[in-house]
């Protein structure tokens, strides 16, 4: 598919805080499987190179690494001079200056932090701890943690309100909104949701909505601000990754990636919440952010290493630019070096050309089960990962490559075991150095293989999900 650049499009009535897209301005993505931060010039969609915060799967698994591992989550100051990236198997928070691309500092903190978010004040950044149940609040001068705020188990994300005065907390592992007095640390209100999945979270400009998502069952809930009340809870699609929120030639609207169906849907804010638009966009959509005149939407592809640029105007997929390796978090800032600066500085590049494969899995007879498989070159390795949905609750399923073209699918090659949560879904990984991508082909030291297969571990089962 080719791609057509677009010079930078004013659209209807923008905000007083709206700058029209420069060479000044930067789009960063955290690429939690080459541990790089990609470093985008959005004016002409260009790869400018990653800040490296560490090596490649397996490189990390040493207990002598030094470097950072799966760089997941960011947040940028609201003056543009401190980028806040977390690392997730490193337990780290890493502070980058956007003008050099040079790191400032880092700060360890609690187990699997998630997302940092900086007050609107830029004196501190507030980082879920996804893997236990608090947030870290860091002084951005010092790069210190100064407190811990107690909240449900896995937080997943903050966002604040733009006056300073709230603060709202989603979570990966409980069904509830917290909401923060941001003067005195403290709870005044837990707000019950649909599900124990919220990964993302996303106010407004205006102050009036909080808008964030339910990953786990494909929806959407929004939060009057006014009421500390859910008005709304939008069936938007499996696996609904991040939201972002701006206003355009159509509205206030808000922009949600459904990694699940391969696509970003726009809705309308105002009463009724209608759905504007779907626009086809790639292999799992995940992180996204506005431009600074909210022209372009900017998204990442998590299985095709990829970012993409969407036209707000005409919901118009207008660029794609090859990055890191498995894109999560993306935020897209405005005058992020200074003028006639490069801002290309400090900058390498890791893992950018590997080839990435994704395979959908096929039910073998009706139902709605259904997977996908994704090969990446590590260098002397290969990463393979697995998404598998509903199967059967609490099982175990053997994933192997198969010589065979028919059934029965001989079980040659052995990649994983895998057992399904109580929804019957499951994700795993598995890392060797056999696996090759060849021509499009999986390959294991020179063989073909034909299908890569789905039976349960019982000996003598049948396959339920096949490659294509």
């Amino acid at each position: 598919m080719k791609y057509l650049l677009l010079a930078p499009l004013l659209v209807g009535a923008l905000p007083s805080y709206a700058q029209t897209v420069s060479h000044r301005d930067r789009v960063y993505t955290a690429d939690q499987i080459s541990n790089t931060v990609s470093v985008i010039d959005p004016m002409d969609n260009k790869l400018l190179g990653q800040i490296i915060l560490g090596k490649p799967q397996p490189d990390v698994l040493t207990p002598l690494y030094r470097g950072q591992a799966l760089v997941h989550g960011l947040g940028m100051a609201p003056n543009h001079k401190t980028l806040a990236v977390v690392s997730i198997g490193s337990n780290n928070v890493t502070f980058i200056e956007p003008a050099t691309n040079t790191i400032k500092g880092s700060v360890y903190v609690g187990r699997a932090p998630h997302e940092p978010t900086f007050r609107p004040d830029g004196k501190e950044v507030w980082v879920t701890v996804r893997g236990e149940d608090y947030l870290s609040v860091i002084d951005v001068a010092t790069m210190r943690e100064t407190r811990r705020i107690q909240v449900a188990n896995g937080p997943g994300m903050v966002a604040f309100s733009p006056d300073n005065k709230l603060a709202f907390v989603c979570s990966s592992f409980s069904p509830e909104l917290a909401v923060i007095d941001a003067a005195t640390y403290k709870i005044i209100k837990r707000i019950p949701v649909v599900s124990p999945f919220s990964p993302n979270i996303f106010a407004s400009k205006d102050g009036q909505q909080v808008w964030f998502t339910h990953k786990d069952v494909g929806k959407v809930s929004v939060l009057d601000v006014k009421t500390l009340s859910i008005t709304k809870v939008l069936d938007t699609g499996p696996i609904t990754n991040h939201v972002t929120t701006l206003e355009t030639g159509l509205g206030k609207v808000a922009y949600v990636t459904v990694g699940g169906e391969n696509v970003v849907k726009v809705y309308s804010r105002e009463p009724g919440f209608k759905q504007l638009a779907t626009i086809p966009v790639g292999a799992l959509p995940h992180g996204l952010w506005a431009s600074g005149d909210a022209s372009r939407v900017y998204l990442d592809l998590e299985n095709a290493d990829s970012v993409v640029a969407i036209n707000t105007a005409t919901n118009r997929v207008i660029g794609k630019v090859r990055i890191g390796q498995a894109p999560m978090a993306l935020v897209y800032v405005p005058d992020a070096v200074p003028a006639g600066a490069t801002g290309s500085s400090n900058l390498g590049r890791q893992l950018v050309d590997q080839p990435a494969m994704v395979r959908q899995l096929k039910p073998t007879q009706a139902g709605a089960a259904a997977g996908s498989l994704v090969t990446r070159s590590e260098g002397l390795v290969d990463l393979v990962s697995f998404s598998l949905a509903h199967l059967q609750p609490d099982t175990e399923y053997d994933v192997y490559l198969s010589r065979a073209t028919q059934a029965p699918y001989s079980r040659d090659y052995p990649l994983l075991t895998v057992r399904t949560d109580a929804k019957g879904g499951a994700m795993s990984q598995t890392l060797g150095p056999v696996q090759a991508v060849q021509n499009g082909d999986l390959a294991i030291v020179g063989k073909a293989y034909q299908r890569v297969v789905v039976a349960p571990k019982a000996a003598g089962s049948a396959p339920v999900l096949l490659s294509e």
